[in-house]
């Protein structure tokens, strides 16, 4: 099995399951895994943070663990895969491998593929009593088809076919249509009243075992399933043809679903091709096939019969039978062919016409992006109609969901690509609009309470449908709006998917609107946390920029003259963005070895803030500027602010100091007392800091506690403990991606290998050198150099 076959295999589970094909960063972990490749080289390859990547792949092995019931890691996928059906691989070889033996088979019928599920379903129902079976689906999907195939496979004495007219005004009466049945196929006079008409067909129908089909049903029904009012004598037929004692099976063929609950009768919804079915009809029509090309083709259209046929015919004849070359030029618009376009758009006008508010729910359902979030639940559907009367909300979702152009799951609904392309090419400007600003507001008020990644994805996915209106300032306010998380800690959004290890899609939405949002203090506080991702990423120069840019437009305001009744809540947040900006800074010139800069900065919050409101930043700084005093030897300035500070944890009555929200400052803490020599309590703070970090899921400040630990155990002379923990510590930070900390971990392990005499010490000085030179950290790399001599 070729990793192509693998991809496509998998990505077919992956659409059943989830509604949606492979992302890019999907595709590319399965790639790169296949190949032996570490989560590290895939995020590089990538371009995202090991974390990410790791978090992506953690969810593709649980949604593949639940679809082939079994536990499916990174080590044993490539096991896995070859050991099930590989039905795309023997395909592909019994199709593609022309043997002489295969020569002399007859034919395979090209017009009827992959329905011999659908047609052991069919025999169960009928095995089951059941008389009439409809089936059920959206246009081209291959009712009729199955419907004719069955019957002619079934031994029946002989078949009846009618097709219902398209047009509801021209749908020939029922009473015309049994009369010519009695004459035409049983050869008997029909009687003058209807009634005795029917009990005359009843009795051919008990005597003989016949095959019915009644094609195309739809035109028939109401925007509630019934029978028309003028068509209402059908029921009488459909009495009589489910009665138990007839010997006929009729099969009816349907967009909609028949809801005449007076008549006994099944349903069978019949699904788009598989998509081996499609892989079997392009090779056998001379197609070249590229398997992942395919199965985004397969996925867009649902598998649809029709579509298929209609795409071979276009790739044979305009792009010499290449799939690839068709993909490439028209991927983005899957309507592009005629011939599709009218098939999609007639069941749109259709639905338009006998039902309107379904219709707008459903061109509303094409604004959701179906990505992150591959289905929409039941409110979500909700929300989009807000000029309907509650009272009738879930009977509008009850009668989309009774047609074939919402597909639905256990309370999950979603569209195919091509249906949401038609459905929101037919909204308005303004209807386009608001329905991303319903869609944007139900996620935002959807998840209260953060707990999950997928609770992040969830409530950042607001945030792409202010981006697709361009209302970048409510885009912005999705990242700042504030929840609690299951640590019980009140944080932006932003700063949660942070904690969360998804820095990477933050990084990327902050980018793409932190020049157009015209509210300057949505874009201060962005630029404030962009400095914080920038500084993860290792790209510091960048941070200090961001945060740079916050303190002049902070300066600004709190230098002019401001007389709105707002002024003090105004003055209050401007310091306080001031002070937080102060202090990264500060932070980030400390990972650049800049020592007496960081003072200046760490310095010049505490003055700002220091016996203030924001007296809180004053300590965080105090503790920081102890940090780089105690590393430039100024051991008589950090010991009192050292002393002090941990008789105030030692005495935290109110947990001020013993919390989550400053396990960071606590590990900086231990760092000082480290360098005080003072090893017994900076154990004992760095056991607190790991304690919070790892309850509020705080993994860098958990990294960084854990490199000071091995720190203590060198000093103390127990290598083998100190490389345990350096180890410990170059995984959490690997996984994060976390640079400027993790070149710390790499040069602390260095000098602890060194001790041991460890020849490997001089692999993880150059990994650190190496990571060092990225952030563009000179000083850093002459420390290591000088102290790794």
């Amino acid at each position: 099995m070729t990793i192509e076959q693998a991809i496509a295999l998998v990505d077919r589970v992956i659409s059943d399951r989830t509604g949606k094909p492979l992302n890019d960063l999907q595709a590319t972990i399965l790639r790169e895994v296949w190949q032996g490749k570490k989560y590290l080289e895939i995020a590089d390859l990538y371009g995202c943070t090991e974390g990410h990547a790791k978090d992506a792949g953690y969810l593709l092995w649980k949604i593949l663990s639940k679809a082939w019931g079994e536990k499916i890691t990174k080590s044993n996928l490539k096991t896995v895969v070859k050991k099930r059906l590989k039905s795309i691989k023997y395909q592909i070889k019994s199709i593609a491998v022309k043997t002489p033996e295969a020569k002399t088979k007859k034919p395979e019928n090209l017009n009827f593929l992959g329905r011999e599920e659908a047609i052991n379903s069919l025999n169960n129902l009928v095995n089951q009593g059941n008389k009439i079976i409809v089936i059920q689906g959206q246009g081209g999907v291959g009712k009729t088809t199955l419907a004719k195939k069955y019957l002619a496979t079934q031994n029946f004495d002989f078949r009846i076919e009618f097709l219902m007219a398209k047009e509801t005004a021209n749908i020939t009466s029922v009473e015309t249509l049994v009369e010519e049945w009695l004459k035409r196929d049983f050869q008997e006079e029909p009687g003058k009243e209807f009634g005795v008409t029917l009990a005359r067909l009843k009795r051919h129908l008990e005597k003989s075992k016949v095959g019915i089909l009644i094609d195309n049903l739809e035109p028939a029904l109401n925007k509630n399933g019934l029978l028309v009012s003028e068509q209402k004598n059908y029921i009488e037929l459909l009495r009589i043809l489910a009665d138990i004692n007839v010997k006929s099976t009729t099969l009816i063929t349907s967009r909609d679903r028949l809801c005449e609950s007076d008549i006994s009768l099944s349903h069978y919804r019949l699904s788009g091709l598989s998509l081996a079915a499609w892989l079997k009809f392009f090779i056998a029509n001379g197609i070249k096939v590229k398997a992942s090309i395919l199965n985004k083709m397969h996925f867009t259209y649902g598998g649809n019969a029709k579509a298929m046929g209609i795409l071979s015919g276009l790739i044979k004849e305009d792009y010499a039978a290449d799939t690839n070359s068709y993909w490439q030029e028209n991927r983005n618009n899957p309507l592009i062919e005629v011939s599709l376009k009218n098939l999609v758009s007639n069941q749109f006008n259709r639905l338009q016409k006998i039902d309107p508010q379904a219709y707008s729910l459903l061109c509303r359902l094409g604004c959701y992006r179906y990505q992150d979030i591959p289905t929409v639940s039941q409110a979500g559907l909700l929300c989009l109609l807000w000029d309907i009367e509650s009272i009738n909300k879930k009977q509008v979702i009850k009668y989309l969901q009774n047609r074939s152009l919402l597909e639905y799951n256990q309370g999950a609904y979603w569209l195919h690509p091509v249906i949401k392309a038609e459905a929101i090419s037919r909204l308005s400007e303004k209807e386009w609009r608001d329905t991303n600003r319903a869609i944007a507001q139900f996620y935002t008020e959807s998840v209260s309470q953060i707990n999950t990644i997928q609770d992040g994805l969830t409530a950042l996915e607001a945030y792409y449908h202010y981006l697709t209106i361009a209302d970048f300032d409510s885009a912005g306010k999705v990242i700042l709006y504030s929840r609690l998380n299951k640590w019980g800690q009140h944080l932006t959004l932003g700063t949660t998917l942070y904690r969360l290890g998804l820095s990477q899609p933050l990084l990327k939405a902050i980018e793409q609107v932190i020049d157009k949002i015209e509210e300057t203090k949505i874009a201060s506080e962005l630029n404030n946390i962009l400095g914080d991702l920038y500084w993860i990423n290792g790209l510091i120069k960048k941070a200090i920029a961001c945060q740079k840019t916050t303190i002049t437009t902070a300066s600004n305001y709190l230098a002019e003259t401001n007389t709105t009744p707002d002024h003090k809540q105004n003055t209050y947040y401007w310091k306080m963005l001031k002070v937080d900006s102060l202090l990264s800074i500060g932070l980030y010139n400390i990972d650049l070895w800049q020592l007496k800069e960081a003072a200046i900065f760490f310095q010049k919050a505490i003055d700002i803030s220091q016996n203030t409101k924001h007296h809180s930043w004053s300590e965080k700084a105090d503790i920081c500027l102890a940090l780089v005093d105690s590393y430039l030897g100024n051991t008589e300035t950090a010991t009192p602010t050292i002393q002090r500070f941990l008789q105030l944890i030692n005495n935290d009555r109110n947990k001020k100091y013993n919390t989550g929200r400053f396990a960071y400052f606590l590990q900086i803490l231990g760092q000082t007392l480290i360098n005080l020599k003072q090893y017994k309590s900076a154990q004992e703070i760095l056991q607190k800091a790991i304690a919070f970090s790892q309850e509020s899921h705080y993994i860098q400040s958990l990294a960084k506690s854990i490199i000071s630990l091995a720190i203590i155990a060198r000093k103390q002379n127990n290598l083998t403990t100190a490389i345990e923990y350096h180890l410990q510590s170059i995984s959490f930070l690997e996984n994060i991606g976390a640079k400027c900390d993790l070149a710390e971990s790499y040069y602390q392990y260095a000098v602890s290998l060194q001790q041991a005499n460890n020849l490997d010490s001089q692999k993880f000085q150059e990994k650190a050198i190496q990571l060092y030179r990225q952030i563009e950290a000179p000083q850093q790399i002459k420390k290591v150099k000088e102290n790794l001599s």
